[in-house]
């Protein structure tokens, strides 16, 4: 039976770098970058295990400064219209998303790459690549959601037209892998924990692996987006939530038992087992090195291909995104 660890458990577990860091980090922080516009801090939360730098950060943000920390349950298909209407200030999502919601001029901010690679693409016998989709089945949940942006973006890739070659199947109450288990549809997407669930039933088989597969594990697949107006007001509070968040990413890396365990303890998960399988595959470790202009770019690009953006990537760019902050921390927490 798994043993749940306690706050002061979680502390004890933290490596010494990271330990280190929280006793001093608020003090530093307070030097560095003056006084907090607000302790209040509104984070949703969400389904996708990949998102563990935001389960495993209340004690770090706490460092920061903050005092009041609001975890917002919702699903990750709300989370961009409510990162817009300023119900959230501040949340890890899925990048073409955010590009998506940023063309069609949603007031949302990419701030930060956290983390590569989560997505994976399954298909049963007979399908090896993107290109096998070809006048096969895939299912979604429903039309402009995680899946169906990636779905789209590695189809018109590889040369396919997603809107013809693709027999798409929506399922709005039951879940497409549960579809693709049953054999009723030949290939779905997922994200943690779906294909950690898939391959311990050894259900079908990985096309596409996004931590490892070129062109996806050279781009950030989550990035921490805020809400316009929060970040043009607090830039302090802003730069403190990215910094709390990148070294619960650090966490991740150095102490993935903790940080699953603390996944559990707060409700995120039930699975132990597949929150720390989550975190010794998704690469955590990449933020330092990625460029998250790069992804904008590539996935802005890619979006266009597939006629679901209008916009140039440079547009975008100067839009919706603001690095200011990730690139200071950068230099402040090298590896």
């Amino acid at each position: 039976m798994l043993s749940i660890q306690t706050r002061r458990g979680f502390l004890t577990t933290l490596s010494a770098t990271c330990a280190a860091s929280l006793l001093l980090g608020r003090a530093t922080a307070v030097v560095q970058d003056g006084p907090l516009e607000t302790t209040k801090i509104r984070i949703a939360k969400g389904s996708p295990l990949c998102w563990a730098p935001e389960y495993v950060a209340d004690t770090l943000l706490r460092a920061e400064g903050f005092v009041e920390i609001e975890n917002v349950i919702m699903p990750p298909a709300d989370l961009t219209s409510a990162l817009a209407r300023g119900e959230v200030d501040v949340n890890m999502h899925f990048s073409p998303p955010s590009i998506v919601a940023i063309d069609a001029g949603e007031p949302i901010t990419l701030l930060a790459g956290v983390h590569v690679g989560c997505f994976e693409l399954f298909g049963h016998e007979g399908i090896n690549s993107i290109r096998d989709l070809k006048g096969k089945t895939v299912g979604l949940q429903a039309w402009g959601l995680v899946p169906h942006y990636f779905l789209n973006i590695m189809a018109a890739y590889v040369g396919l037209d997603p809107a013809k070659d693709i027999n798409w199947v929506l399922s709005p109450t039951t879940r497409p892998m549960d579809l693709f288990v049953e054999k009723k549809i030949d290939a779905f997407l997922g994200t943690p924990p779906e294909p950690q669930e898939l391959r311990a039933r050894k259900i079908g088989h990985v096309i596409v692996n996004s931590s490892l597969d070129r062109p996806w594990s050279q781009y950030f697949c989550c990035m921490l987006t805020g809400n316009r107006s929060f970040v043009r007001r607090n830039p302090v509070a802003t730069k403190r939530v990215l910094r709390a968040i990148l070294k619960a990413a650090d966490f991740c890396v150095s102490d993935p038992v903790g940080a699953a365990r603390q996944m559990v303890e707060r409700g995120f998960t039930s699975r132990y087992d597949y929150a720390l399988q989550t975190l010794n595959e998704v690469p955590y470790n990449k933020w330092r090195e990625y460029d998250p202009e790069d992804t904008v770019r590539f996935y802005s690009l890619r979006l266009h291909e597939a006629g679901m953006v209008k916009s140039a990537p440079n547009k975008i760019i100067a839009d919706g995104t603001d690095w200011r902050f990730f690139n200071d921390l950068k230099r402040e927490l090298k590896g």
